[in-house]
């Protein structure tokens, strides 16, 4: 299992453009405003070999009579709780501040591990500069500048020395996360299918109090159940349960081989749903979506298609997916959706041997060649699945940089329709040959 690394600052020391810097893309919104990231952005990064996930929060402002930044202080104040480490940003620029030093004595009763980072340190004089943050009292104190790189490395070299370790049990039984939205009915779900009440389960969102593992073997399935807490003390989070459960869902995703994706039919498949979906295929897990409450809403002959199209125009270009309608309360086809996700871990570990893909996808290749770019014609000569936990595709051609998207879609879809890969996430690589 993978850690969790959360940057907490004041606003405007350059959090975004770290994050951006450690997950090498540009996803968090950056701005000289201060207070342009308004939520909690994730991301994956790694360093010497080991993963570690990136949380990327709001700037920290206590007692400011900001409504919106209020319930930034509160998302910080979760990411710090979730998280095995935290990086503490500070700005050379500006010197040491009573924020700064507010949110160091929120820190310090903490039992995570802090590394507080003075960012914008690019020249020798600022290096002087940043000794009055050795006040703040932080063993692990770094001086680096986020918008260049400069001393990442050597923080870096230091933090994934205190990141959980990541091996993982050599077991081949499958883990499957039951992650959702609060009161989309995970609990239920798990207390019908091991028939006994192992969680609390009521009409108040967030009454799930912690992520627990259950070891399922009945009816010739064996397997471990994660019941995602979506909330751990419903009065820590107030409103922020949105944000929380998402936050939480990212450790069992993480630790999971399938996600079973549980949401209400009768809220629809909305953004949070959503999230959590996103959140699954980025960690390339296998996926089966739970329509659950089926027992509740009207029903005619059309009623599951047009629910299965609602879902696929949210999760496009990803739509290969297992859809089961189910109801906790009832035990509607949960023994259904538990075969199902059986399924998708099974063919999330498809191994297809090289002459019989080559001799499958080469026919299609030379019928429907990669557009030419200008005036050069790309040929792909050969490919092969990469020895990888999940499927992973190498085509081999002679200019790959030329090779757009749409076609790697092309290329993703022929591959699923023969080799039935419904559920389960592939990546395509373009490699020159």
């Amino acid at each position: 299992m993978s850690g969790i690394v959360a940057i907490v600052g004041r606003p405007n020391v350059g959090k975004s453009t770290l994050f951006n810097r450690l997950i090498q893309k540009k996803e968090a919104i950056v701005d000289e405003i201060s207070g342009v990231t308004r939520d909690r952005h994730y991301g994956k990064s790694d360093w010497n070999g080991i993963d570690f996930s990136v949380i990327d929060t709001g700037g920290y402002l206590p007692l400011s009579d900001d409504v919106f930044q209020k319930e930034i202080d509160k998302q910080v104040l979760l990411a710090i709780d979730e998280a095995d480490i935290i990086l503490f940003l500070v700005d050379v620029k500006d010197g040491l501040t009573g924020v700064d030093e507010t949110i160091s004595d929120m820190l310090h009763k903490s039992s995570k591990k802090i590394f507080l980072l003075i960012n914008k340190v690019d020249n020798s004089k600022l290096i002087e500069d940043s000794n009055e943050f050795y006040s703040l009292g932080f063993e692990n104190m770094f001086c680096l500048s986020s918008i260049n790189g400069s001393g990442t490395g050597e923080f870096l070299d230091e933090i994934v020395k205190h990141l959980p370790n990541k091996k993982e049990e050599d077991s081949k039984v499958p883990k499957f996360a039951v992650v959702g939205r609060p009161n989309a009915g995970k609990s239920s779900f798990i207390n019908s299918l091991i028939g006994n009440e192992r969680f609390i389960v009521t009409d108040v969102a967030g009454t799930t109090r912690d992520s627990l593992n259950t070891r399922y073997n009945q009816f010739g399935f064996e397997f471990d159940l994660i019941d995602t807490a979506g909330i751990r003390k419903k009065s820590k989070v107030s409103e922020d349960i949105e944000f929380y459960s998402i936050l939480r869902s990212v450790r069992s995703i993480e630790n999971s081989d399938v996600c079973l994706i549980i949401y209400d039919v009768e809220r629809g498949f909305d953004s949070q749903d959503q999230n959590i979906f996103w959140l699954a295929v980025r960690n390339k897990k296998g996926i089966v979506i739970l329509a659950n409450k089926w027992d509740k809403i009207s029903k005619d002959q059309d009623t599951s298609r047009s629910i299965e199209q609602e879902i696929t125009s949210k999760t496009s270009p990803f739509i290969d997916l297992p859809i089961v309608f189910i109801s906790a309360l009832t035990k509607q086809r949960i023994f259904d959706a538990i075969k199902v996700a059986m399924d998708v871990n099974e063919k999330r570990g498809t191994k297809i041997p090289t002459k019989k893909l080559n001799d499958f996808i080469l026919p299609i290749i030379e019928e429907k060649p990669p557009p030419s770019t200008k005036g050069k014609f790309i040929k792909i000569k050969f490919c092969r699945q990469l020895p990888t936990k999940y499927p992973q595709f190498a085509f081999y051609c002679n200019l790959p940089q030329y090779i757009k998207d749409p076609y790697k879609r092309f290329l993703e879809n022929q591959l699923r329709k023969k080799f039935d890969f419904s559920g389960v996430p592939i990546d395509i690589f373009l490699r020159k040959k």
